[in-house]
């Protein structure tokens, strides 16, 4: 009789493919403020961690092709650097509602990881600076934190410099 894989404890999506891929990861949860205007930011206060090891994912359309982008939150997406990075000439932010019905997460929960959808991933490479970095992990108030070598394996994501960091 096939023994039935192991649920994860957080059940997100995010969470089974870091299990069923064997990659080690650390859960951090908090409690999520909907009037909070960054949801990466709040993530990096609530966690207490520089909001440079913090990444939010967000998803743009190059060249009309759905695309994800994993910056620091404390940087803005360079759209133009993004575009170059997967190969493209124009990239704009996508629709959010065709990002939520691609990814199957919600807006402030994208995970780079367990998406419905592979799409082209491209990861900011400041994140080679740190051991780890955290991500959505797929829920809002869920984070997960894990080797920037791990993520960029998993989302096959190309590494380069497509943030601006904030004034």
């Amino acid at each position: 009789m096939a023994k039935k894989p192991r649920k994860n404890a957080a059940g997100t999506p995010a969470t089974t493919a870091l299990t069923a891929a064997g990659t080690p990861f650390t859960l951090h949860s908090y409690d999520h403020d909907p009037a909070a205007p960054s949801y990466g930011e709040e993530a990096a206060a609530a966690l207490g961690i520089e909001p440079g090891r913090v990444f939010k994912t967000l998803i743009a359309s190059v060249d009309d092709r759905l695309t994800v982008a994993i910056v620091p939150v404390s940087a803005t997406l360079d759209l133009k650097a993004l575009a170059a990075a997967v190969g493209g000439k124009r990239a704009t932010m996508a629709d959010p509602a065709a990002a939520e019905r691609t990814t199957g997460y919600v807006r402030g929960g994208i995970s780079p990881l367990g998406q419905r959808k592979r799409l082209p991933t491209a990861l900011d490479a400041s994140a080679t600076a740190h051991a780890t970095i955290h991500v959505s992990a797929g829920r809002r108030g869920l984070e997960v934190e894990l080797s920037p070598r791990d993520l960029a394996t998993l989302t096959e994501a190309v590494l380069a410099p497509i943030a601006r960091l904030n004034a």
